[in-house]
């Protein structure tokens, strides 16, 4: 174990785990101290609140600035503001549910206004002095005081309203200037709603005044509103028809195209018609000539017969009398009369105000109606100070159980690797493949996250999650650090558990392959070439196959036209390249097998080690290759780069080893002591000629080494078998000493 001075004296012990040093927390004087820990000793140094599994409460309290992050300096300052606030900074590490008033800090102002709230909440919620605090507890309590009339939030409620009058100014605020919600979810209003009441009350009665008193804006006096919301029904649509007219005095031509042809009419009734049809009111106003004079009773469209005999009563008969037309200078005298008036409406304040009387608005503005309201908002925000209390009592009962795992997540990683509970990060348990994967993260876009996630050098699988027939939908990626990956493959179908115990189905949507293990390694290069066979094999089929059913047309085609076919082809001859080259392979598998031999002649004699030590030999120079470079992917297997795609800020390289990966995705095993029949009711039979096959393979590899070691042929006293010359073993000493032989002359060596 590892010790480390910091520079204010404080001893830091560090474990290994994962190939790197981590800082052991094991006091209150370690947390406290945490802000003294270089952060390159950390292991993050931020996570995102969104996709862990933690009390999301807790996060959003640590998270000071709401970006749905926690980072190092937030979680620093959460655990000194609970240091402060205990007596005993031990108490942290004990991570209980509940907290006692007496162990509240109170030499400090806010120490002492939680104790109070502490001591009060136990007498609202009837509990003893000495009894402990729950979170649920606190929780029911600001729910309670959140249903006051008087909660500390600034906003007040129609419960506030001390008469009907007021009930009624209330109801007028929130119809001019909206609501705010209340602490207890109620629609309320705040000081800025009412200021901005009473702002819009004097504008309007300003507003109103000025219309009272410039005649120029009231040409008919009380029924002006009318007449201008008469003219406003009709403005467009007589710009148009006089619109119209000027073009058709323009050119004579155009008044067939400017009034409405057959195709408009057409259209207009393909549907059953109705005089409130958009097709028949956007047809002209009346029939375009180039008097440019309008008939406003007879002749007129329809759809606007209504709206222009209005205009007729209520705007042109006080103003020019009774009257049958109405030519283009008149239409513009009328709209420069009210011109002023639509101007000063364009002026009218915002605010909904019309429904009420003037008399209403000046009662209120005279009267002392916005103290009174600002003086129930004085009252509501000085119950702040009481809820604060509540809220801190709160904040200070969760941090209490709820820093310290987070920093065995955060500043250290034991709780992952541990063989304990799962850490934060870890939102379930996928079954697939007869595996259960612990290393399940949730993230929002797999394509992005396995940008990063691939250098982590492990093999992912990332599946689509489903509940309630795809009402809650997640994604996750699960690490697969043991096994194989045979059956892994997209659209598979698993079932993944949260950690609430919920079940999901589960669907591979994206793998991510790296090496799984050293045994898949070690068998790969033999899977990969009965892969390979398999796929000559099927190929090989699939032509001849082909080619089979090509001949058989061919037949039935000459046999149905056998009097007008032509003499068939003679059948083709041999290939001779074709035989050569089947003995050139021939010759080459021979001189491979005989070379073998030869050499595996020299490893028999030398004894039962050396063949094994061959056989070693031959398995490694198939598997080496495979094993070496799994062996050097697996060693670099790194969680980090798994986090940091899904948000988090990891630190250090946090290894996954083979033994650790082995504990995070757990093969399928049968229980201990578990019985097992054999015996399979539906088994195939097997047929006894693969095994012969395979005994007669052996014993003629066997006979083959045998008689090119020139055994059969000692054995037999040459009647069978290859001669071979023995050659006697000398040691290097022997040779070195042996006698050279005097050169014979040609005479004697002719005797």
């Amino acid at each position: 174990m590892k010790q480390k001075h910091s520079e204010n004296g404080h001893v830091w012990r560090f474990f290994r785990a994962g190939g790197f040093d981590q800082v052991r927390l094991d006091t209150g004087k370690d947390l406290a101290n945490l802000d003294k820990l270089d952060q390159k000793l950390w292991v993050a140094l931020a996570c995102s609140i969104d996709n862990v599994h933690f009390d999301a409460r807790t996060l959003t309290l640590i998270d000071s600035d709401g970006d749905r992050r926690v980072r190092a300096a937030e979680l620093i300052s959460a655990i000194q503001w609970t240091v402060s606030l205990l007596k005993n900074p031990d108490d942290l590490v004990a991570s209980k549910d509940s907290l006692l008033s007496e162990q509240i800090n109170d030499a400090s102002e806010e120490g002492k206004k939680i104790a109070l709230a502490a001591r009060n909440a136990l007498k609202v919620i009837g509990k003893l002095e000495n009894d402990a605090l729950t979170v649920s507890d606190t929780e029911g309590l600001e729910k309670a005081f959140s249903q006051h009339t008087f909660n500390g939030d600034g906003i007040i409620t129609e419960a506030a309203m001390s008469d009907t009058a007021m009930r009624d100014l209330f109801t007028a605020i929130v119809a001019s200037c909206g609501s705010v919600p209340d602490r207890s979810g109620k629609p309320g209003i705040n000081a800025e709603k009412i200021e901005m009441f009473f702002n819009r009350c004097k504008s309007y009665v300003d507003w109103m005044a000025e219309g009272r008193q410039d005649p120029i804006l009231r040409p008919l006096h009380d029924k002006t509103k009318e007449a201008a919301e008469a003219i406003a029904e009709v403005q467009k649509k007589i710009d148009d028809y006089f619109a119209r007219c000027e073009v058709a005095k323009f050119d004579n031509k155009a008044i067939e195209i400017l009034n409405a042809g057959e195709n408009d009419f057409a259209d207009a009734s393909s549907a059953m018609l109705s005089l409130e049809s958009d097709k028949i009111a956007r047809l002209p106003l009346a029939k375009i000539t180039a008097t440019s004079s309008l008939f406003l009773t007879d002749a007129i469209n329809p759809a606007w017969k209504e709206k222009i005999e209005q205009f007729r009563r209520t705007v042109i008969q006080p103003l020019l009398g009774t009257k049958e037309t109405l030519s283009h200078a008149e239409w513009k005298n009328i709209l420069s009369i009210f011109s002023p008036w639509f101007a000063w409406q364009e002026k009218k304040p915002a605010g909904n105000l019309d429904s009420i009387t003037l008399t209403k608005i000046d009662e209120w503005l005279q009267s002392s109606a916005q103290d009174a309201l600002m003086k129930l908002i004085e009252l509501d925000s000085a119950e702040l100070q009481t809820f604060d209390s509540l809220t801190n009592l709160e904040k200070l009962i969760r941090f209490r159980r709820d820093l310290y795992p987070l920093c065995t997540n955060f500043v250290n990683f034991k709780d992952f690797y541990a063989k304990g509970g799962p850490a934060i990060f870890q939102v379930g348990t996928l079954y697939l493949d007869q595996r259960t994967c612990n290393l399940c993260i949730k993230v929002e876009d797999a394509n992005k996250h396995a940008l990063m996630a691939a250098m982590a050098g492990t093999f992912l699988v990332y599946c689509d999650c489903r509940r309630r027939a795809g009402e809650e939908r997640m994604t996750i990626v699960a690490a697969f650090t043991n096994g194989d990956s045979d059956n892994l493959i997209i659209g598979r179908n698993g079932i993944f558990y949260d950690r609430a115990g919920k079940d999901w189905d589960a669907t591979i949507i994206k793998i991510i392959e790296n090496p799984i293990s050293i045994r898949q390694a070690f068998w790969l290069p033999y899977k990969s070439l009965v892969k390979m066979i398999e796929s000559q094999v099927a190929k090989r089929a699939t032509t001849a196959d082909a080619q089979s059913n090509d001949k058989l047309n061919q037949t039935a085609a000459a046999t149905a036209n056998i009097e007008n076919s032509k003499p068939s082809a003679a059948p083709k001859k041999l290939d001779i390249g074709v035989v050569a080259a089947l003995g050139v392979a021939a010759g080459a598998l021979g001189t491979f097998i005989a070379t073998f031999f030869g050499y595996a002649g020299g490893v028999i004699k030398l004894g039962p080690l050396a063949i094994t030590g061959a056989l070693i030999g031959i398995i490694l120079l198939i598997s080496g290759p495979s094993l070496c470079l799994a062996y050097i992917k697996l060693r670099k297997r790194n969680l980090g780069p798994i986090l940091d795609a899904g948000g988090w800020a990891v630190n250090a390289k946090a290894k996954i080893n083979v033994p650790f990966g082995s504990m995070l995705t757990q093969i399928a095993t049968l229980p201990p002591g578990a019985q097992r029949d054999l015996a399979d009711p539906y088994a195939e039979k097997k047929s006894p000629w693969p095994k012969l096959i395979i005994i007669a393979i052996i014993v003629y590899s066997i006979y083959t080494a045998l008689d090119h070691l020139g055994f059969v042929n000692e054995w037999t006293a040459g009647r069978i078998g290859i001669i071979h010359a023995k050659v006697e073993k000398t040691t290097p000493f022997e040779k070195k000493n042996l006698a050279i032989p005097q050169q014979s002359s040609p005479q004697e060596e002719s005797k």
